[in-house]
């Protein structure tokens, strides 16, 4: 069984047991969080896509850890300009355990 939900402007296919890291959530470590933008979930042979989304369908998930991913390097060069500019980011992100998918 696994499903897509969208999230933070993004979709994920999840299933029961996977942990997913997504765009931060104003939740705390161990809170349960309800994912209701469902967008198509498949169960064995049956598949059930939304239009847009499935009604009546959410995802639980418990929230493991509140964090920052990996820094990254934006660097901009513009040649025989003398124009170097050179940034770092570190993204926000929630890693959620999918507890169950619920029709």
């Amino acid at each position: 069984m696994y499903a897509v939900v969208k999230t933070g402007g993004r979709q994920y296919k999840v299933e029961p047991g996977q942990i997913v890291r997504v765009n931060k959530l104003d939740a705390e470590v161990g809170a349960t969080v309800s994912l209701t933008e469902v967008l198509l979930v498949k169960d064995g042979e049956t598949l059930k896509a939304g239009a847009p989304l499935v009604e009546g369908a959410k995802v639980e998930a418990t929230v493991v850890e509140q964090d920052r991913a990996k820094k990254i390097i934006v660097f901009k060069k513009k040649r025989r300009q003398g124009y170097q500019k050179k940034q770092g980011h570190r993204q926000d992100y929630t890693a959620l355990k999918i507890v169950a998918i619920n029709l």
